[in-house]
């Protein structure tokens, strides 16, 4: 019994880890030869975004895919109370909006390499399934 356990806490599929730090992610990036998705999300409010998290973002075969070849960065901007993020975050978050997203579009989702550099970009919900966006990421990916 223990073992069964223990194999089922092994093989449990560990969901990704979103960062909230740009400048860590491209060290991140850097370090280990990834590409960086940047998902601007209005969490708490923005119907695509949520779709987007549910339906592809925090898919089985998009956190498969993304624990090898993507550093992930969210930038949120919730607006209800309970929601509320830090100060530093906010800060983080906004500085990043104001490179990549000066527009404020939600959900807007970029690709970028290590050094920030935009490869490719979705405006909006992606009109597809989870297999159809990592297809467009892995053209990219080496």
């Amino acid at each position: 019994m223990k073992l069964l356990i223990i194999a089922l806490f092994l093989f449990t599929a560990q969901p990704v880890t979103w960062l909230g730090d740009f400048s860590k992610a491209k060290a991140e990036a850097a370090a280990s030869h990834k590409l960086i998705l940047i998902n601007f999300s209005g969490s708490d409010w923005c119907g695509p975004c949520i779709r987007l998290r549910k339906e592809i973002l925090e898919s089985d075969k998009f956190n498969d895919f993304a624990t090898d070849k993507l550093v992930l960065v969210r930038a949120d901007f919730p607006r209800q109370k309970k929601n509320q993020l830090s100060k530093e975050q906010v800060k983080l978050n906004e500085a990043l909006a104001d490179q990549y997203n000066p527009d404020g579009k939600f959900p807007f989702t970029l690709l970028v390499d290590e050094h920030g550099k935009v490869l490719t970009q979705w405006d909006g919900y992606p009109n597809e399934s989870a297999d159809q966006f990592i297809e467009q990421v892995k053209a990219f990916t080496k």
